[in-house]
């Protein structure tokens, strides 16, 4: 699906019955839980979604944020499904490493329909980033490095070994001539917040993420993004190059959205489609979401539920090609 702005505000016309079919459901205490440390792109996700829903008056109690790393999302996601299956007000941050953990099997015997996938309402692209000070002056520097010594450079992921963060190198590697892209050092952590001091400290030689996990750091001065897995050069940000123009082909969209347990009611999955939604509609949520260079991309109801089984389909074959599952 195409990645426009206009795609963002084409819910507008399905407000006037947002409330009405599910007026008998109306959520009591409502918590978020962020599968992460805070820092990251699933906390902000949670963050910003408890702000807006409760600033636009469509919950009246203040949402609660849960963070619950452990497992690349695993454990929150068993927590889910084993522990609040049937729970109305729960709601989840979920991304493109969501349905790629689904697909490679690291949440262990899991399918799809065990969650209930509400929706994407954004999507952005990946980078690679260094510390301010690091000899890696762009991408090809980087990509000698490893095709001279694979274990040399360590890249930071805030997600498990065959996450998306975990791919998006790999795919660089494979374009810059690597053989044996499984030879990359990947190096693991619960969440962009952790992966980034691991940068910062030392502990690794680069970062692989979301740009806008990025974003503060980069106008700080602490680190340089050395290549945006972008098929352009970003508008507010045209220093960075893509990895495309530097001879990697590769362009790395994560999506954002959210899912809730799949035995909750139809009445409360029709109430938070409906709820995020009009946050999706209102010009600030916008705003904010351009802010951290998070594109419109939208996705409810059925569009969701194909979106997603497609974006499994798709990683399963991708993790194939690559190596990481059989």
């Amino acid at each position: 699906m195409k990645l426009t702005r206009a795609s963002a505000f084409a819910t507008v016309a399905l407000l006037a019955g947002v409330g009405t079919a599910s007026a008998e459901f109306k959520a009591e205490s409502p918590q978020c839980i962020a599968p992460s440390n805070p820092g990251g792109g699933w906390d902000f996700i949670c963050r910003t979604t408890a702000k807006y829903l409760f600033d636009l008056g469509v919950i009246e109690d203040s949402m609660q944020v849960t963070n619950m790393s452990g497992g690349g999302g695993g454990v929150a996601f068993a927590h889910v499904t084993k522990e609040r299956n049937e729970d109305n007000n729960l709601i989840v941050a979920a991304s493109m490493s969501t349905s790629a953990r689904i697909a490679q099997g690291i949440y262990e015997g899991a399918v799809q329909d065990d969650v209930h996938f509400l929706a994407t309402f954004g999507a952005e692209y990946g980078a690679i980033a260094v510390r301010a000070d690091s000899p890696y002056q762009d991408l090809s520097d980087m990509m000698d490095a490893i095709l001279d010594d694979p274990r040399s450079v360590g890249i930071a992921g805030g997600s498990s070994v065959g996450s998306f963060d975990h791919i998006k190198p790999m795919l660089v590697a494979r374009e810059a001539g690597m053989e044996d892209v499984t030879q990359l050092k990947y190096v693991s952590f619960d969440g962009g917040g952790e992966a980034m001091t691991g940068l910062l400290s030392g502990a690794t030689e680069a970062l692989s993420g979301d740009f806008s996990e990025m974003l503060g750091f980069l106008e700080s001065g602490d680190i340089r993004i050395i290549g945006i897995m972008a098929p352009e050069r970003l508008a507010n940000y045209p220093d960075i190059p893509t990895a495309k123009e530097l001879g990697y082909d590769v362009v790395g969209a994560n999506w954002r959205g959210l899912y809730m347990p799949a035995g909750a009611s139809d009445e409360a999955k029709e109430f938070w489609s409906n709820a995020i939604q009009t946050m999706v509609a209102d010009p600030g949520f916008q705003e904010t979401l351009e802010a951290a260079a998070i594109a419109p991309f939208n996705n409810f109801g059925d569009d969701m539920h194909n979106f997603v089984a497609g974006s499994i389909a798709d990683v399963t074959k991708l993790s194939k090609e690559i190596g990481i599952i059989d």
